[in-house]
């Protein structure tokens, strides 16, 4: 277990958790911010990349847990991501589609805040969210996150603005 909150604890993917991923991200309107719904490669590919960046820097996004039943809701975590030439630290988050309007992601993103500042000792962490993507604009601005900048990134063959929110320790 890397984190825990009144619900919820945040813990490493692995292989056993792939099938729960699936049912993230092979949800269309989950996965809406993407371009849509990944295949079962695709969702490896991710899993694969979260495992790498546990071993490259000691965290990703992490599988979040709800307390109690033990089912995963979601993922959270820390990423470093490319913008405008940087790599930058992010909070990033996922949620199932079924457990959205519950709190979760504010919940679980709050937890990966402290422990940017806390535990890795950042200066700022940000998230890089779509333009469009309001659920996930206030979950940012309920981390206290405010924008910051925008870029478009090239994503599955689309443009897609985005605007990165950005809190400071």
């Amino acid at each position: 277990m890397i984190l825990e909150t009144e619900r919820l604890y945040l813990r490493e993917m692995d292989q056993s958790d792939f099938a729960s991923l699936c049912g993230m991200l092979q949800d269309e309107e989950t996965m809406y911010a993407y371009e849509g719904a990944f295949s079962d490669a695709e969702a490896q590919e991710w899993l694969d990349r979260q495992v790498a960046r546990y071993r490259r820097w000691g965290f990703g996004l992490w599988a979040v847990i709800r307390r109690g039943d033990g089912e995963m809701v979601g993922q959270c975590g820390l990423t470093m991501q490319p913008w405008k030439g940087e790599e930058v630290l992010e909070i990033g988050y996922l949620f199932c589609r079924r457990h959205w309007h519950r709190g979760y992601a504010t919940e679980a993103a709050l937890a990966c805040k402290e422990y940017a500042f806390r535990v890795l000792g950042a200066e700022e962490v940000c998230s890089i969210i779509r333009d469009t993507n309001l659920p996930s604009q206030r979950v940012a601005a309920r981390c206290g996150m405010t924008k910051a900048d925008s870029w478009v990134k090239h994503y599955r063959g689309v443009d897609m603005p985005h605007d990165r929110y950005l809190v400071r320790r």
